[in-house]
C-alpha cells in the first residue's frame, strides 16, 4: 500500500528526521519519504504487517498532528 499523510505542525528538519525515524519503526514499512515544503510524507508499507492507524498513531505519539 501507498498513502500521503499530511503533517501540518511539520516544520523543521528535526521534525523530517523524528518523523522519518518513527515511521521507518514500524514493522511492515518498506519506504517512507518526507517532503518539509508541502509538509508531506509519502508511506509504502505492507498492509498485511501494519495497519494505517498504527503508523499515524506512531507519528501523533510524538506530538505530529496528521490529517
Amino acid at each position: 500500500m501507498k498513502t500521503v499523510l499530511n503533517i501540518s505542525n511539520l516544520n523543521t528538519n528535526e521534525d523530517v528526521i523524528s518523523v522519518k525515524d518513527v515511521i521507518a519503526h514500524n514493522e511492515g514499512v518498506i519506504a517512507c519519504e518526507v517532503n518539509l515544503s508541502k509538509k508531506e510524507v509519502n508511506v509504502v508499507y505492507d498492509d498485511k504487517a501494519v495497519d494505517l492507524e498504527k503508523i499515524v498513531a506512531s507519528v501523533e505519539e510524538l506530538g505530529y498532528s496528521v490529517k
